[in-house]
């Protein structure tokens, strides 16, 4: 079972990064010098937890235990302190309007109304017309031979926003995050130190032993939320003990289930690697939605590609590379897209053809993938008001929530109501306008709509209602955590 730990009880880290990052914001948008760096947060108490088990805190359904000082934190450090224009979630007639059947057919409009009740993934979305349309005329030349316009002017933008040399398109984020790993690694003997929860480590089919024959440490934070420089050190190998594979690499991963990773651990986590000739890489598959939410914090326009560029390249500063997916958050139909230096681009061009990666006529799904960046990033705050709505909604009819809701990530947990994510899954199914949900991860997306949050709401508010007295007891007595299908972060 999963410890339970309380809203407050997130570490003081988060906190403090989270007031670091704000006021290097302000000093970047006045163009005076960065302040110095906030004083280094106290090592958190140790939080046991089961191998594979999402980190949980106790909601306000769930026994308590006290908390230690050092570990009191607010439990969502991205929620804005204004309320922007920018966040309001659009409606489902809005979102229709965007396919039309002249252009998509019946099928696909009937598609989309789907997808706006399907919180499976953000990858369930759907292309619009304008978005298509722009890729009828996107260039059509060989990127392979990289003379694609359309996929170099992409490229261009992408390491531009993100304050990287160069950038390189990808098929997907899976492909990215093993071509950045098989680019940094030269030769083995060669290990790689990962969060224990890692997409890298746990979800990508064993690429990073495959491809680049590389040993992976998965480490457990002490914290329960997320790795420290702390964790990090006592793991690296940096001797010359030829029974042990030397680190090379350490991959961070922004969001990790939907939460965002404190800005100053990271830059203190950078630190430590590279004054040990080790390289830090991002799996940011959701850095889109961090970036969304920092901006949504600040009260900026998502839509101003200037904010846009200062939040990421800050936020970016402390590593060697990153893998940016454009076909979750933001909705392009596919790609990903990595960026580092010149020089390392290039040799991960030449990886990109060795694992059959290249794309010839790119050009129509990179512009579709820029259309995205330009018309769905301002969305995506809108998303993370939905999941806060979604969240409190749960919560108030008696569900845990047993992951801080960071972004567009709720994970929940029934069992105080004596239902199972089972029960609830199969009831939002057979509602007359069905919701798709298949865990007890619920991911929103730029087409959910509010109406498919309410309704979702109003379903698990009806079911509890019908629980036995005796049955609702013995899941309250159980509490938060104790269902089994609390599990991988991802």
């Amino acid at each position: 079972m999963t410890r339970v730990l309380s809203p407050k009880s997130i570490t003081a880290a988060r906190t403090a990064s989270a007031a670091s990052l704000h006021t290097s914001a302000v000093a970047r948008a006045k163009s005076t010098p960065p302040s110095a760096s906030a004083a280094r947060p106290a090592k958190p108490a140790a939080t046991p937890l089961s191998s594979l088990l999402l980190p949980s805190f106790k909601g306000s359904n769930s026994s308590s235990s006290s908390t230690s000082p050092t570990r009191r934190a607010a439990s969502h450090t991205a929620m804005p302190t204004t309320t922007s224009p920018y966040s309001v979630p659009r409606t489902s007639a809005q979102i229709s309007e965007e396919v039309s059947e002249a252009v998509a057919g019946k099928e696909n409009v009937q598609r989309l109304q789907r997808l706006q009740r399907d919180f499976r993934s953000d990858t369930f979305t759907m292309p619009t017309d304008a978005q298509l349309l722009v890729s009828l005329r996107a260039s059509r030349g060989d990127d392979v031979y990289h003379e694609d316009p359309s996929t170099a002017a992409l490229e261009e933008r992408i390491a531009k926003m993100t304050g990287k040399e160069a950038a390189l398109f990808g098929a997907s984020g899976t492909m990215t995050n093993q071509l950045v790993i098989r680019t940094h690694m030269k030769q083995p003997p060669h290990s790689v130190i990962t969060d224990h929860r890692a997409h890298v480590h746990m979800l990508e089919a064993g690429g990073i032993a495959m491809f680049s024959q590389a040993t992976t440490h998965g480490i457990t934070p002490a914290n329960g939320i997320h790795l420290t420089a702390e964790d990090i050190e006592p793991a690296l190998q940096l001797g010359t003990n030829i029974h042990i594979a030397p680190t090379k690499l350490v991959c961070l991963e922004n969001t990790l289930s939907g939460i965002i990773f404190p800005q100053e651990e990271v830059v203190r986590i950078g630190e430590l690697v590279h004054k040990n000739d080790i390289q830090l890489h991002l799996d940011g598959a959701r850095m889109w939605n961090v970036a969304a939410a920092e901006i949504e914090r600040r009260g900026l326009n998502p839509g101003d590609e200037g904010v846009r560029t200062a939040v990421l390249t800050e936020l970016l500063a402390p590593f060697d590379s990153a893998s940016l997916c454009l076909s979750k958050g933001i909705g392009a139909p596919i790609g990903s897209a990595i960026v580092g230096t010149k020089e390392f681009i290039e040799r991960a061009r030449w990886f990109r053809k060795m694992f059959g990666g290249g794309v010839r006529q790119s050009g129509g799904v990179a512009a579709s993938a820029d259309y995205a960046l330009t018309h769905h990033f301002p969305r995506l705050a809108g998303t993370h008001v939905l999941a806060r709505r979604l969240a409190a909604g749960l919560e108030s009819v008696g569900c845990g929530i047993v992951a801080p809701v960071d972004t567009s990530m709720v994970f929940f947990d029934p069992t105080p109501l004596g239902l199972t994510i089972g029960e609830i899954c199969d009831a939002l199914a057979a509602l007359p306008n069905p919701i798709n949900l298949n865990a007890n991860r619920v991911v929103l997306h730029h087409q959910t709509s509010p109406e498919a949050v309410d309704d979702f709401i109003a379903e698990v508010e009806r079911l509890a209602a019908l629980v036995p007295a005796e049955k609702r007891a013995a899941g309250a007595a159980a509490g938060v955590g104790a269902s089994a299908t609390v599990k991988l972060g991802y």
